[in-house]
């Protein structure tokens, strides 16, 4: 915290007299605020998540630009373009899903569209088409459906054009 004995931000006449003046509180706090104060809702942040929690159930479109995970029950389109879907353990999707990367835990019945990656875990459950560039499905998780594997937009498909164009030569 700022005592008086400490100078106040560069560029900022301290504070004169014993700091009785509305003004001199005024640009204490003023400072104290921008130095000690945590980010604001508007900063970046590493990565932004919202959360759909387990009492929570929708009927309908949902689409955004931030990675969400859904404890709840959803019945609808689901578009994250560029994001990450994460269903919990208690969420219950009857949902076609477009996003970059989606990890079940819970129960998904519709077709899913990665164009990074799906990963279904130990208790997930998923019944319906995959389609993506990677896939992981873990022991004692339950798959019903096709898998189309996206070679055009992953990684490995620049890994195996280099590699196809060196060993022609």
């Amino acid at each position: 915290m700022w005592t008086k004995t400490q100078p106040e931000a560069p560029g900022h006449a301290p504070a004169s007299g014993q700091g009785s003046s509305p003004s001199s509180n005024f640009n204490s706090a003023a400072a104290a605020t921008r130095f000690n104060a945590p980010a604001t809702p508007t900063a970046p942040t590493a990565r932004g998540l919202s959360c759909l929690g387990a009492t929570l159930e929708i009927k309908g479109k949902i689409s955004g630009e931030e990675d969400l995970q859904i404890d709840g029950k959803v019945e609808g389109a689901i578009a994250l373009q560029g994001q990450r879907l994460t269903v919990g353990r208690s969420g219950q999707l009857n949902s076609e899903v477009h996003a970059r990367e989606v990890v079940v835990y819970g129960k998904v019945q519709g077709n899913l569209r990665a164009s990074d990656r799906v990963e279904i875990k130990k208790d997930g459950s998923v019944t319906g088409d995959i389609t993506t560039s990677r896939i992981s499905i873990e022991d004692g998780a339950y798959f019903k459906g096709r898998i189309e594997i996206d070679r055009s937009k992953g990684p490995s498909a620049d890994y195996e054009t280099a590699g196809a164009s060196s060993s022609a030569n």
